[in-house]
């Protein structure tokens, strides 16, 4: 099921998902949280948050590649991935979820937060209610002050009835796609992605994200907020951010935030520009090193 087309796949690609990672999980408010971690235990570190309908394996050929002298731990928020579903869903509970990880991960000291999407919100969330804990966030193209695309996409769904099941890994991976689309994405990423994102159930596979409650609420505002750590935004040149949005939300990160963009990357980056995201990423801890 996990396999992907190795003639298509370059070496670092390839390296990065067969580096060794330790896979456990941690109990937070009354659900199971799954994560994944690269790098040796008990070191400075990172915890990787993904976005919305999204997982852990997002980060596969990315966390090996930022685990040189740091802990990385990415984990799978609840109702995502191998974690446990919850009746309702709201970012403080994600940020503590995001906490619980990196302590559970054996990252030593304050971690640094990387957040894609809705993962970036979390991060967000995370800095405001929990500054004192963390050493920084690092947010790829997260609308802050806005919906993401995974968010309108869910209220936009008809109430669903159960999961959609597909006949064979090859049939649902057939329909997976990103939201917003993108056509920039690296196939052998995109394919790697797409089957980590099934999980085998009655009459087939189906999608591991919980289609039933996510989305479908309100969530609390941010306006008047402000991140309560240091903040490094990268905005994808054709993401989802516009500058306006940019410009409303530059108060929220503090006059001191580094802000910049990733050439030619669309609004999910580890797809299409995932050695850029390294880069960045990499720049940004030996800055503030």
């Amino acid at each position: 099921m996990m396999s992907i087309d190795n003639g298509s796949a370059p070496k670092w690609f390839l390296e990065a998902l067969a580096a060794p990672v330790d896979i456990g999980r941690v109990e937070v408010r009354g659900a199971s949280i799954a994560y994944r971690a690269w790098g040796e235990e008990d070191q400075p570190g990172i915890v990787l948050v993904h976005g919305g309908m999204a997982h852990s394996r997002w980060w596969d050929h990315v966390g090996p590649l930022l685990a040189h002298g740091r802990r990385v731990v990415a984990l799978d928020l609840s109702g995502h991935g191998d974690s446990d579903h919850r009746e309702i869903y709201t970012l403080e509970t994600w940020a503590d979820e995001v906490l619980a990880v990196a302590e559970a991960g054996s990252i030593v000291g304050k971690p640094v937060l990387v957040g894609h999407s809705m993962g970036g919100i979390v991060s967000y969330v995370a800095s405001h209610r929990h500054g004192d804990m963390l050493d920084g966030i690092v947010i790829l193209d997260s609308p802050i002050r806005d919906l993401t695309p995974e968010e309108q996409e869910m209220r936009a769904q008809r109430p669903v009835t159960g999961p959609k099941v597909y006949p064979s890994v090859d049939a649902a991976v057939s329909r997976f796609r990103l939201v917003p689309p993108q056509e920039t994405a690296e196939p052998y990423v995109f394919d790697h992605i797409a089957r980590t994102s099934l999980k085998e159930v009655d009459g087939g596979w189906s999608w591991k994200f919980d289609a039933s409650q996510m989305g479908r609420g309100g969530r609390s505002t941010l306006d008047g907020t402000t991140a309560g750590t240091r903040v490094a935004y990268f905005r994808s040149e054709n993401g989802i951010v516009s500058e306006a949005l940019l410009d409303r939300m530059r108060d929220m990160f503090g006059p001191d935030a580094t802000i910049v963009e990733l050439p030619a990357a669309g609004h999910h980056p580890v797809f299409d520009q995932p050695l850029s995201v390294v880069t960045a990423v990499r720049t940004v801890l030996a800055a503030w090193s």
